[in-house]
């Protein structure tokens, strides 16, 4: 749980980005990823050194040779400002600045580093530099849950800043998303539109939290550091921040593709994943020559929510399963490629589960409405009833502001979900019932809400027109007695 001063930290730091003249949230998170991560080169080095000095060998994963010593956070954070910035920006050891080190080390600083080539240092001026240097060098970093609670509440801030906070899913839906899943330890998990890394990182906190006793277990340990996590995702800035959030919550070895999931050039991933977490990007269009053929053959469209529907079904195993965040026209869109992957997932594989989020869940900076879909691949089918929840309240005020509310239904909604044998009589009047396949067939594979939820109409009795009429009569009476009072009083 993140503490309120290192909140304090963290909201400096941000300020000083701010008032030093880079003001693009992903810009600030950027650049304090790299200085973050340059730290975290000298204390594996000095970790190394420490295994070296206590065992009598040499060091085995060398990150900074001898001579690179001013290149190092611990050598460098006790310059004055100007001689810190030279070290960053004039390349005067071997060539080198701490910046092209940083993007030169390699396999021995993990996966974060693979994505630096493209890595850009904006820091414009020595005080800005030393002053973001201080303030993050007083971070306590020992331990893990600190490290990840910084780096998601830097993330965090990335919501409030306007448009750039769309890449961002709230974290209470991606942990809801996860807790139905319920991961287990020989799941093999991918989000093939990365982003941050969110459902990655909560994927891999489900098993800290609920499955402490796993990690005794070195199969399991190396499972879950080398292959349990896997993501595509095509943007430079992004790759790198969903690397270092992974890091930084303690899995150091994802399995991170920098490339368009849907495109060819992604190649031709197949029956690869046992559990898909995604929210992928709405609103997108693609021409056909641009998206990898096998997935046309399964829904023939350039909406990127469809294709990315498509796209998961070949990338899963069988047996799989896979929670999706859908814009809601996916549910009901009337044309042949909505109803295309509609009756694939129905017909053709096991849809488990439909759930209706409220059209602020998404706000500040989009008010659309989506929906999560639960399904299962067979090959073969298997829906029999698909599960339906109206989730009208996610413990956050549906405006702008998103302010925390006692109004939640995810307790319910998980508590319901985990025990569908009590669903069956549930009636159609409810948060949550059940629907045929039939019924679903039958309705041209529409899966909105509305189409299969009963609303009951109360009747309201109301006065007849003379009692209400005599009622008004009474109170205008009364009015005027009262003006009729006033007038008197100031008369």
């Amino acid at each position: 749980m993140i503490t309120g001063e290192l909140k304090s930290q963290v909201d400096k730091i941000w300020e000083a980005f701010w008032t030093g003249g880079i003001s693009n949230p992903l810009s600030v998170i950027e650049q304090f990823t790299y200085l973050l991560f340059i730290r975290r080169l000298d204390e594996r080095q000095l970790l190394e050194e420490k295994k070296a000095n206590t065992v009598g060998i040499p060091i085995q994963n060398i990150i900074f040779t001898p001579s690179q010593k001013e290149l190092r956070w611990s050598s460098f954070k006790n310059k004055d400002p100007e001689s810190m910035f030279e070290v960053f920006t004039k390349p005067v050891i071997e060539d080198m600045t701490v910046f092209d080190h940083m993007k030169q080390v390699g396999d021995a600083a993990g996966v974060f580093a693979e994505f630096m080539s493209k890595a850009t240092f904006i820091i414009a001026t020595p005080r800005l530099l030393d002053q973001v240097v201080q303030l993050i060098d007083k971070i306590n970093m020992n331990d893990r849950d600190t490290k990840g609670d910084l780096y998601e509440y830097m993330l965090s801030k990335t919501a409030t800043a306007g448009t750039n906070g769309q890449f961002r899913t709230p974290r209470h839906i991606i942990k809801m998303m996860v807790d139905m899943t319920q991961p287990k330890k020989d799941d093999v998990i991918c989000d093939p539109s990365t982003g941050t890394a969110g459902f990655l990182v909560a994927a891999g906190e489900y098993f800290r939290d609920n499955h402490q006793d796993l990690f005794l277990d070195k199969s399991f340990r190396d499972h879950f550091n080398n292959e349990m996590f896997n993501g595509v995702e095509i943007d430079d800035t992004m790759i790198r921040i969903g690397a270092m959030n992974l890091q930084l919550h303690g899995i150091e070895n994802p399995n991170l593709i920098k490339n368009d999931a849907l495109s060819e050039s992604a190649g031709d991933i197949r029956n690869q994943y046992s559990l898909i977490l995604a929210n992928p990007p709405f609103k997108g269009s693609l021409d056909y020559d641009a998206v990898e053929n096998s997935i046309l053959k399964m829904v023939k469209s350039k909406k990127t929510e469809l294709l990315f529907l498509g796209l998961m079904l070949r990338m899963m195993k069988t047996g799989g399963r896979a929670a999706v965040i859908v814009p809601d026209g996916v549910l009901f869109g009337s044309s042949k490629a909505h109803k295309q992957i509609r009756q694939e997932l129905i017909e053709k594989h096991k849809l488990d589960a439909v759930i209706s989020m409220p059209s602020g869940v998404f706000k500040p900076y989009a008010g659309v409405s989506t929906a999560v879909l639960f399904f299962t691949k067979t090959g073969t089918g298997g829906t029999d009833k698909v599960w339906f929840y109206d989730m009208k309240a996610d413990g956050y005020s549906l405006d702008d502001k998103r302010n925390e509310i006692k109004e939640n239904d995810i307790p319910d909604l998980l508590n319901r979900y985990h025990n569908l044998a009590n669903e069956s009589e549930r009636a159609r009047t409810e948060k949550s019932f059940l629907v045929p396949f039939d019924e679903i067939k039958d309705n041209d594979w529409d899966l909105s809400l509305n189409r299969y939820k009963e609303i009951i109409y109360e009747e309201i009795e109301y006065a007849a027109p003379s009692v209400i009429i005599k009622d008004i009569e009474s109170l205008d009476q009364e009015r005027n007695q009262a003006l009729a009072a006033l007038k008197e009083m100031l008369g």
